[in-house]
C-alpha cells in the first residue's frame, strides 16, 4: 500500500507542472558541478550517456554499470532478489567483502548506506540520469576517503535532455510491473522536474531445482521512489540545486522469514558558480542528509529444505549521514586548473535485532552500533602544456570513530548478559594521485597514473554480527581502515572516425583488508554469536595483512553509422597475504572476485528502429574465503527492441537473459546452489512529449 500512496503524491504534486505553459526561452543553468577536470586524461575513465542508459534489458542500474568490466558486487544477484546488505559496489578485483569499495556519488553526494556501505539501487530510476562516470582506480584526492578501488558519478538529467513528459511502463515474466515518468518544466531562468518509478513481480525461485525442497517459494519485490529537483539562476553563472529523493524497497529471499526492506529519504542543496569559464573564480558549496532504515528478518532451513523457522530479526536500522564540502576554483590562465576545498561525512547508526529463538519466539534482544566520521582539506591541480597534461590531487582526512557498543539483553527477564562499550578512536589519513597523459601523435595518447586511497570500516563491520544460512560472522570493534596504493599505465587510440580503444595495466596493494575470516565450524558455541550448527561456519571480520591485485582492462567503441559496437574486457590475478589467525588465507584469492568478466553490446539505432544485444561473461570465482567452493562460470545475453508508434510514443520488448543461463549467486556449505535473475521477458511502451 505505501508504493502506491508514494505514486499517488507523486502524481498529485506534479499536476502544477502539467498544466504549467511552457516557454521556448534558452535554458542558462545545466543543473550541474563544475566542470570536468582536465587531468581526467591520465586516468583510466569510462563514459556511459544516457542513450546507452535508457536501453539496457532490464532498465535497472546494475545492467548498465555491468557494461563496466570489472564493476562488481559482492552477489550475482541485483536487487530484485539479492539481501540489500551484500550489494556493495567496487573494481579491479577488489572484491571479498559487501562493502562497497568503489565510491558512488550523485550529483556530488556519496550514496553508499550510512551505516552498512551498501548501495539501495531501487534509489536510482535509470530516467533520472544523464551521465556517469567510472574512474577505475583509488586516490581520488578530490572525491575524498572510499574511492579506494575508483569512482563512479552518477550525473541527473538536465534541461538538455527532458522533455516535458517522459514515461515508459513494461509488463514482465512472472507478474511484472516496471515503470517510470517525468514532468519537467523548464524556463530561462531555471528548470524543475519530478519523477517516480514503481518496479514490483511475483519473483521466481532463488534455490535451483536440484537443491529445493518444499520450504522453497518464489521471491517477490515491490519497489518504488520518487524525486523532486529544482535549479534556479540566482545570478549570471550562479545556479541553485535543491534535491529530495525518496524510496522504499521490499524483497524476498525465497522462504518464510526471508523479507528484508529499505526505506530512505535524502536531500541536498548545492550552490553552483561558474566564473571561472569567463576567467573569474569558479566555486561551489554542497550541504546533504540521508535518513535511511533497514529491516531483514532471518531463517535457517532443515537439511531436507522442508522446514524454514525464524532465527534472528533485525527489526529495526535506522541510520542518518550528513555533509558538506566548499571548493574554489581560481583563474590562474590557459592550460591551469586549480580546486581547492574542504569536505565533511558523519555517519550514525545502530541496529536493533532479535534473536536466539526457541519455540519460534525471540529470547534475546541486541542493539549495536555507533558513529565514524571524516573531515577533510584537498587540491586538486592539472596543467595543460602542448601535447602534455599532467594532474595532482592530495587531500589530509581527520577521522573519528564514537560511541561504539553491543548491547545484548534477555527479553524475559530484561537482565543484561554482553554490555561492550568500546574506546574511541580517531587518526589522520593521507590521499593522493598523480598521473600523465602525453599525446604522442594524433591517433594515440599514452598514460599513467599513481594513488594511494583509504577506506574507514563501516558501522556494520565494526558492531554488528550477522548470520546467513547456518553460517554465523561476528564483527570486530578494532578494524583498522584499509589504504590502497596502485599505479596504473595504459593508452588510448584513436585511429578512426568512431573508432576508441583503451588499454589499461595496473597494480594495487590493499593493506589492512577487512575480510570475514573462517576460524570454526558448527556444532559449537563461539564468541561473538553464539551456537552454530552443524554445517555451519563461524567466521569474524578481521584485518588481513594485504590483498594484491595486477590485471589489466580493455574498452573498445566502434559508430559504423547507424551501428554501433562497445566492449570491455577485465581481468585480474588478486592475492592475499595474511598471518596470525588468518594464516589459512595465504596465497588465496578474495571470495567472490571472478578472474575475467567481459561485456560486449551491439546496437542499432535510426529513426525506425533501435535494437541492442549485449552478452556478458563472468568467469568461475569462489564462494568462500578458503576458495573451499566455486561458482561456475556464467554467460548470459540482454536484448532489447524499440519501434516508434507515431511521434513521441514508441512500443519496446526487452529480455534479460536469454538463454536462461545458470548464473550461481550462492553456494552452501551443503552444496545447496541459489541462482541469479532466470529468463525474463519485457513488452511495454515509452511515451515523450
Amino acid at each position: 500500500m505505501r508504493f502506491r500512496l508514494l505514486a499517488a503524491a507523486l502524481l498529485t504534486s506534479a499536476s502544477p507542472l502539467l498544466a504549467a505553459e511552457a516557454e521556448d526561452a534558452m535554458i542558462t543553468v545545466t543543473g550541474k558541478g563544475l566542470r570536468d577536470l582536465p587531468g581526467d586524461a591520465a586516468l583510466s575513465l569510462v563514459v556511459i550517456g544516457r542513450d546507452r542508459i535508457l536501453s539496457t534489458g532490464s532498465n535497472r542500474l546494475e545492467s548498465v554499470l555491468a557494461d563496466i568490466a570489472g564493476q562488481q558486487q559482492f552477489r550475482r544477484s541485483d536487487s530484485r532478489s539479492a539481501n540489500a546488505t551484500s550489494q556493495g559496489i567496487s573494481l579491479r578485483g577488489l572484491g571479498g567483502n559487501a562493502s562497497s569499495r568503489a565510491l558512488l556519488m550523485l550529483d556530488g553526494v556519496p550514496q553508499a548506506d550510512p551505516f552498512g556501505g551498501w548501495v539501495a539501487f531501487p534509489a536510482y530510476a535509470t530516467g533520472r540520469l544523464d551521465r556517469i562516470r567510472v574512474t577505475r582506480g583509488g586516490g581520488s584526492g578530490y572525491w575524498g576517503p572510499g574511492a579506494l578501488a575508483g569512482t563512479i558519478e552518477l550525473e541527473s538529467a538536465g534541461p538538455a535532455t527532458l522533455t516535458p513528459f517522459m514515461g515508459n511502463i513494461a509488463y514482465g515474466s512472472r507478474e511484472s510491473l516496471d515503470a517510470q515518468a517525468s514532468l519537467a518544466l523548464k524556463r530561462s531562468g531555471g528548470f524543475a522536474v519530478v519523477s517516480g518509478a514503481y518496479g514490483r513481480g511475483d519473483g521466481f525461485i532463488p534455490i535451483v531445482a536440484r537443491s529445493r525442497g518444499p520450504a522453497d517459494r518464489a521471491a517477490p519485490y515491490e519497489q518504488a521512489s520518487a524525486n523532486v529537483r529544482a535549479v534556479v539562476e540566482l545570478a549570471p553563472d550562479t545556479e541553485a540545486q535543491v534535491t529530495a529523493t525518496a524510496f522504499t524497497d521490499s524483497r524476498e529471499r525465497g522462504t518464510a522469514f526471508s523479507r528484508n526492506t529499505s526505506d530512505g529519504l535524502d536531500a541536498a542543496l548545492r550552490l553552483v558558480g561558474r566564473g571561472q569559464e569567463q576567467g573569474r573564480w569558479g566555486w561551489q558549496a554542497l550541504a546533504y542528509v540521508q535518513n535511511r532504515n533497514f529491516t531483514s528478518d532471518f531463517a535457517g532451513v532443515n537439511a531436507a529444505r522442508t522446514l524454514a523457522t525464524q532465527t534472528l530479526a533485525q527489526y529495526n536500522t535506522p541510520a542518518t549521514g550528513w555533509g558538506g564540502r566548499l571548493e574554489v576554483a581560481p583563474p590562474l590562465g590557459d592550460g591551469i586548473t586549480l580546486r581547492l576545498g574542504a569536505d565533511t561525512r558523519q555517519l550514525k547508526g545502530r541496529t536493533e535485532e532479535f534473536f536466539t529463538y526457541v519455540n519460534a519466539a525471540p529470547t534475546r534482544q541486541r542493539e549495536a552500533g555507533g558513529e565514524t566520521g571524516n573531515s577533510g582539506l584537498f587540491a586538486d591541480a592539472s596543467l595543460a602544456a602542448g601535447r602534455l597534461t599532467a594532474s595532482l590531487s592530495a587531500r589530509i582526512d581527520w577521522w573519528q570513530i564514537r560511541d561504539g557498543r553491543l548491547l545484548e539483553t534477555t527479553i524475559a527477564t530484561g537482565a543484561p548478559f554482553t554490555t561492550l562499550r568500546f574506546a574511541d578512536r580517531s587518526g589522520r589519513e593521507f590521499t593522493g594521485r598523480a598521473g600523465l597523459a602525453l599525446k604522442a601523435a594524433d591517433w594515440i595518447t599514452l598514460r599513467s597514473a599513481a594513488y594511494r586511497g583509504w577506506r574507514l570500516p563501516t558501522l556494520n563491520e565494526l558492531y554488528r554480527p550477522f548470520r546467513v544460512g547456518p553460517d554465523a560472522t561476528a564483527a570486530n570493534a578494532l578494524l583498522r581502515p584499509e589504504r590502497v596504493t596502485g599505479v596504473d599505465a595504459g593508452f588510448s587510440l584513436k585511429p578512426a572516425a568512431g573508432v576508441d580503444l583503451n588499454v589499461t595495466a595496473f597494480w594495487n596493494r590493499m593493506d589492512d583488508t577487512i575480510a570475514n575470516v573462517t576460524l570454526g565450524s558448527g556444532p559449537g558455541t563461539f564468541p561473538g554469536v553464539g551456537f552454530v550448527a552443524a554445517g555451519g561456519f563461524y567466521r569474524q571480520r578481521q584485518n588481513l595483512d594485504e590483498l594484491s591485485v595486477w590485471g589489466w582492462e580493455v574498452d573498445g567503441r566502434v559508430a559504423l553509422g547507424d551501428f554501433g559496437l562497445a566492449a570491455s574486457w577485465s581481468h585480474v590475478d588478486p592475492e592475499i597475504r595474511s598471518s596470525g589467525a588468518a594464516a589459512v588465507l595465504d596465497g588465496l584469492a578474495p571470495a567472490q572476485t571472478p578472474r575475467d568478466q567481459f561485456s560486449g553490446t551491439i546496437d542499432y539505432r535510426s529513426r525506425w528502429l533501435t535494437a541492442s544485444a549485449t552478452l556478458r561473461h563472468i568467469a568461475a570465482q569462489y564462494e568462500d574465503d578458503l576458495n573451499s567452493r566455486s561458482l561456475n562460470a556464467a554467460t548470459m545475453v540482454d536484448a532489447l527492441i524499440l519501434v516508434p508508434v507515431v511521434k513521441g510514443i514508441a512500443i519496446e520488448g526487452r529480455a534479460e537473459n536469454l538463454f536462461d543461463a545458470e548464473v550461481q549467486a550462492a553456494l552452501s556449505g551443503t552444496g545447496v546452489v541459489e541462482r541469479a535473475l532466470p529468463r525474463t521477458f519485457w513488452l511495454g511502451a515509452r511515451v515523450s512529449f
